[in-house]
């Protein structure tokens, strides 16, 4: 059956993922959820969706067998698995090896097209059928590049079928064509937003209000607790909202509120929030919550790290901070005017755009690869 847009038939394509949300309350892997909907929405794609349980989009079917899918929920609550793998490596590597031969096993019993891995390592798990892969690279694979023989190892697998390593960011493809770009091709593909963020209202609080969200952990919270000691707390609100994931004492000038979600994120705090602040120093390829900030309309003051570099044009989209006073600038920068996240809103839709945007270049980018074959 053809593709009544463009009269090519669909693609079978095996999706590989070690996140995803359990359901619509679930932030962990929420972007699989909105890709793999996306992708579906094309008509372009017969999707097979191999990962953790959870509610799938659309025609997606799901590529997990019974025992599978409960390995993967146990390796889901043990905290993921490159959260395993810096954390408690031994236990990672365990996991990894169980994760790439289930993998293999799926593919063989499942033969697509072609895949999509939504983690670096998952070419691992690929037999050696030289189908093509598109491999999405995230700011967490970067860490796991500097384990010993790590690249050699992505060489060899990378040489074995047609390859494309797609980052999520710009700022990513300089290092990957530098150690990968003659074995694969390298293409970024920044991920889209739902359409409704580009509809949040705004009508920010007064006295300011400013919203961190985040997994709180010591590494993604960076340099808070340090400089934003004094900056809030009177006249200036600061509302944190995330799982915690780690142990970490907050001081009382920070309103904790527990998890959220992306529909509470649209309907209730960035509506009144006055920006979002972020001053992670954690391994980011390009955190999705800004994204959704910018689109929203809402400024984001972050942390200068290449990450939010990448998204954010000094002064004119958003502000990058490397020091308390640096960060009371900003702040101050931020209430006094309301041109910033205007123009970031029209600079997300015009070079970002939605996960159909994305998608889109996602399909283009298959038909590419098979090509070539």
């Amino acid at each position: 059956m053809n593709d009544s847009a463009t009269g090519q038939s669909p693609l079978s394509v095996f999706m590989a993922t070690t996140s995803y949300p359990r359901d619509a309350a679930d932030w962990k892997g929420r972007f699989i959820y909105d890709l793999a909907a996306a992708l579906d929405r094309t008509g372009q794609t017969r999707l097979r969706l191999w990962g953790p349980p959870g509610e799938l989009p659309g025609r997606v079917i799901s590529a997990d067998s019974t025992r599978d899918a409960a390995w993967l929920e146990q390796m889901a609550q043990a905290g993921g698995i490159a959260h395993l793998l810096r954390r408690r490596p031994l236990a990672g590597l365990r996991y990894s090896r169980g994760l790439l031969a289930r993998l293999r096993r799926s593919c063989r019993a499942n033969p697509p097209d072609m895949y999509h891995v939504n983690w670096l390592q998952l070419v691992f798990g690929l037999p050696a059928d030289r189908r093509p892969a598109y491999v999405g690279v995230l700011g967490s694979d970067f860490g796991l590049l500097d384990l010993p023989g790590m690249k050699p190892l992505l060489r060899r697998a990378f040489r074995r079928r047609p390859t494309m390593l797609a980052p999520n960011a710009q700022w990513m493809a300089a290092k990957l064509t530098e150690h990968f770009g003659d074995v694969a091709t390298v293409r970024p593909n920044p991920f889209g937003v739902l359409p409704d963020w580009f509809a949040v209202p705004r009508s920010p609080a007064n006295p300011p209000e400013w919203l961190v969200v985040t997994r709180i952990t010591r590494n993604k919270l960076g340099d808070l607790l340090e400089w934003g000691d004094g900056l809030f707390g009177t006249g200036r609100k600061l509302r944190l909202l995330g799982p915690m994931q780690e142990q970490v004492a907050l001081p009382e000038w920070i309103d904790y509120g527990g998890a959220t979600n992306p529909e509470q994120l649209r309907a209730r705090w960035f509506p009144r929030a006055t920006g979002l602040l972020t001053l992670s120093r954690h391994d980011e390829g390009r955190p999705q919550v800004m994204i959704e900030a910018m689109a929203s309309g809402l400024p984001v003051v972050a942390s200068a790290i290449p990450a939010h570099g990448d998204l954010l044009c000094q002064g004119e989209t958003g502000w990058l901070v490397d020091s308390r006073d640096q960060l009371a600038q900003a702040l101050q920068a931020t209430e006094a005017a309301d041109a910033i996240g205007p123009r970031a809103r029209q600079w997300l839709r015009e070079h970002v755009g939605t996960w159909d945007d994305h998608a889109r270049r996602c399909v283009a980018a298959y038909r590419h690869l098979l090509e070539g074959l």
